[in-house]
């Protein structure tokens, strides 16, 4: 075991010292500089370095191979690198006068948060707002981008394969084959992924126990057109707050300003929640982490809401996954600036994986490359 503390978080990484042969040294050592965050670092030799396994993970966060000029720098004729576990649960807004923390928020990375959307047992890739609920299951007709019968728990492999972790497998439909088709994924990337759709303080710990990292929930908590209390206080009881991502998913209310409100029950109904500075304050201290959706570009490849984006970037102090609307390199580029180094992206319509034409390999490279961990 290695133990890494900071000013933050504390956290036990349990390293799988079998994936990495011939280990010649470990030593720990960590930065004392009062104006920057705190991180400690272990460096290890190894004959055969190509074949360490890049990516560790700090409760349900990346822990990172850095490549940094200066200090953090990995030395590949020597086979020395650093694994740095910072902080990626604390992050202040823009213009806080914490300078420690301001620190930290200038050395994030942003990741590609892949997904798995489910929909009557199958792998879909449907346009969201198209949903609707009928009288049966089977009578739904979304708008549909993409269809396969290739199963979720390949997919989920292959995320695993990639080291990317932190995506999301979403039940589309209230169906058992959709149920069994989302647990098939988390048990094939155990810790990998997080699941959501339909869930409640009831269904939540199955979920948990059969692979997910977290769960994602909206309707159950926003209830009603307004914040339930109560509920979110129960479901934080049952599986704590740590295992929670609130689907903060929005549209803009033409009727109240332009204002991004948040939208439950499959996107068509309206809540009096404002995705604002406020909201994002109060509810970071209820959740490990914000999935948000631009509804109005989600699933129409059509573009960014880069003013969500913005706004995210800016008020955010957890962990926040934007999707909506990302077809190419240049929109993660987009997505890394307007938020800040601070919100990550999910891709969906737009992947070769899932029918488009952005190929899922430039995807992991570019994410990857946030990391120095592309390799030639």
């Amino acid at each position: 075991f290695f133990y890494a503390q900071n000013s933050h978080l504390k956290t036990k990484i349990t390293m799988m010292i079998s994936t990495i042969p011939t280990v010649k040294s470990f030593t720990a050592s960590a930065s004392k500089s009062k104006s920057k965050a705190s991180s400690k670092c272990a460096s290890f030799t190894s004959k055969k370095m190509s074949q360490c396994c890049p990516c560790f993970r700090v409760r349900n966060h990346h822990f990172l191979i850095a490549e940094r000029r200066g200090r953090n720098t990995v030395t590949r004729n020597r086979s020395t690198i650093l694994l740095c576990a910072q902080s990626a649960t604390t992050r202040t807004p823009q213009g806080d006068d914490k300078s420690e923390s301001n620190d930290t928020n200038n050395n994030n990375i942003v990741s590609f948060r892949p997904c798995i959307d489910i929909h009557l047992g199958k792998v879909k890739q449907i346009v969201g707002s198209s949903l609707r609920d009928e009288k049966s299951v089977d009578e739904e007709k979304p708008e549909t981008n993409f269809e396969t019968d290739v199963k979720s728990s390949e997919f989920a492999e292959m995320y695993k394969r990639d080291n990317i972790y932190g995506g999301h497998a979403i039940l589309l439909s209230k169906d058992l084959e959709t149920k069994e088709a989302a647990l098939e994924a988390t048990r094939a990337f155990p810790g990998g992924l997080q699941i959501g759709g339909g869930v409640t303080a009831e269904t939540a710990l199955e979920y948990l126990e059969n692979g997910a990292s977290h769960v994602i929930v909206t309707s159950y908590v926003f209830h009603d057109g307004k914040l339930d209390e109560k509920r979110l206080e129960k479901l934080i009881r049952v599986i704590g707050k740590k295992r929670l991502v609130l689907d903060l998913s929005c549209r803009r209310d033409e009727k109240d300003g332009n204002k991004y409100k948040v939208v439950t029950d499959r996107w068509q109904k309206w809540t009096d929640v404002c995705v604002d500075e406020k909201t994002l304050e109060r509810l970071s201290e209820k959740c490990d982490e914000f999935l948000v959706h631009g509804v109005d570009v989600e699933g129409k490849k059509m573009g960014l809401d880069l003013d969500l984006v913005e706004l995210l970037g800016k008020y955010c102090q957890i962990p926040v996954t934007y999707a909506g609307g990302a077809r190419s390199i240049e929109d993660l580029e987009l997505v890394k600036t307007y938020g800040q180094n601070r919100v990550d992206v999910t891709i969906g319509s737009a992947l070769d994986c899932f029918g488009g034409s952005l190929k899922y390999a430039d995807v992991i490279d570019w994410h990857n490359k946030q990391r120095g961990l592309l390799l030639k």
